[in-house]
């Protein structure tokens, strides 16, 4: 049986809040985060562009001052990231498999990418999971934990999606 970590489970009980909040006027939509993206120097950091949207959605939203709104917009961002994430994922993991196949064709013995792609998503879970498990534990079970883990899980997601989607725009060169 797996473990269910704690930050798993309050994650899991903001999903249901942000259900509700979708229910009481969450305006959530991704355009905030995509506006911050064409603004950008080529020198900056795109990762200041994660939670754009998700504050957008706070302010715009008449509960989201509130943990059940705040963990609605935040879980919306981290479901667009999420997208973001996998389709990049996909990317990568199609050239890697070209790769391989490539290489495997000329005899080479070097180690596969497709597998250590693989290897190195299921650890980056395992981290992520565990460090959201730990942001959970900083409230001390007060309310904010909830939306907290939310923000984690967004940020980590938001984060992996960056970097898996550069990796993807090197392969594609």
């Amino acid at each position: 049986m797996r473990h269910i970590g704690f930050a798993n489970i309050a994650w899991l009980a903001c999903l249901a809040l942000g259900s509700a909040a979708q229910a009481q006027n969450l305006v959530f939509s991704p355009t905030e985060t995509e506006a911050c993206f064409v603004t950008l120097s080529d020198d900056a950091d795109p990762a200041t562009c994660i939670g754009a949207s998700a504050n957008a959605c706070m302010a715009a939203t008449s509960d989201g001052g509130t943990t059940v709104g705040m963990g609605g917009c935040l879980e919306q961002e981290r479901a667009y990231w999420d997208a973001r994430l996998n389709t990049a994922y996909g990317t990568v993991r199609s050239a890697a498999m070209a790769l391989d196949a490539e290489m495997q064709e000329i005899g080479s013995s070097a180690p596969s990418q497709a597998e250590a792609l693989k290897q190195m998503q299921r650890a980056w879970i395992t981290y992520r999971d565990a460090t959201c498990d730990y942001e959970r534990s900083l409230w001390g079970g007060g309310t904010g934990g909830g939306p907290a883990t939310v923000a984690c899980h967004m940020t980590l997601t938001a984060t992996q999606a960056l970097y898996l989607e550069a990796q993807a725009r090197e392969d594609a060169q």
